[in-house]
């Protein structure tokens, strides 16, 4: 049975005990329902594990026995920020989640023409949250260490205007070049993927004229969220480490 692993946001080193977050202490106690004694693993983002054991539980209050530091390095080497057009409902939280799992470093949610998503600051900032707790999620199940930075939503046009070194990448069915064809580039790949609908005609022309490549995916058209998990994992096999 593989032990459970969490993310704190406190200080870890080894030979010290802590009291974990109300949220974690309750998944520990009433989803999971861990005994005392019952081995865990700790990260914080840091690149490390901190195999610990719990001292203490009872309901919202979990108290833990860290006893090592372990540096694992289990990040891909194909550097790859995904560029996600906001979709609605479970898929961007799915699109995230793949993603994570699949390596990417960073994050950048996309408002887009075709965004159906129209939310009040309070509720984006709401969603924001939403999306980092996917990421962590993902973190946890997945074995990283290191939580790919998650950028506040952007418009398309600002997207498209920051300057990066990364290869520029937007995913344009009947494109005549093929994602599957590109080569390797040294300081990774900035990946730009529509929501549900797609990016529009202008978008993508626009995009085109300051740099990006438009890439296609083959001869079916995909779901936003088949596409940001489709296009990473080629990108990782040709490039990265799968």
């Amino acid at each position: 049975m593989r032990i459970p692993r969490f993310f704190t946001r406190q200080e870890l080193q080894a030979d010290i005990e802590l009291e974990l977050e109300e949220s974690v202490s309750h998944y520990i106690n009433t989803v999971l329902r861990l005994k005392t004694e019952a081995p865990i693993i700790l990260f914080n983002g840091n690149g490390a594990d901190y195999p610990a054991e719990i001292i203490f539980s009872h309901k919202k209050k979990t108290q833990v026995y860290v006893n090592a530091q372990i540096s694992l390095n289990v990040e891909s080497p194909l550097r790859i920020h995904l560029a996600q057009g906001i979709s609605k409902g479970d898929r961007m939280d799915y699109a995230l989640q793949k993603a994570v799992e699949l390596g990417v470093s960073e994050i950048s949610p996309v408002v887009t023409e075709h965004c159906n998503v129209k939310l009040s600051d309070d509720r984006w900032l709401k969603k924001q949250e939403q999306w980092e707790k996917s990421i962590i999620s993902a973190c946890e199940q997945s074995q990283r260490n290191v939580l790919p930075k998650l950028n506040p939503r952007i418009s398309f046009s600002k997207l498209i205007a920051s300057k990066t070194d990364m290869r520029k990448l937007i995913l344009a069915p009947g494109s005549q070049t093929y994602l599957s064809g590109l080569p390797r580039s040294q300081s990774g790949f900035l990946l730009l993927i529509g929501p549900e609908g797609g990016f529009s005609e202008q978008e993508v022309y626009t995009a085109e004229q300051i740099g990006f490549t438009p890439v296609n995916m083959g001869p079916r058209i995909l779901r936003t969220e088949t596409a940001a998990a489709t296009s990473i994992s080629v990108l990782q096999a040709l490039h990265g480490d799968l």
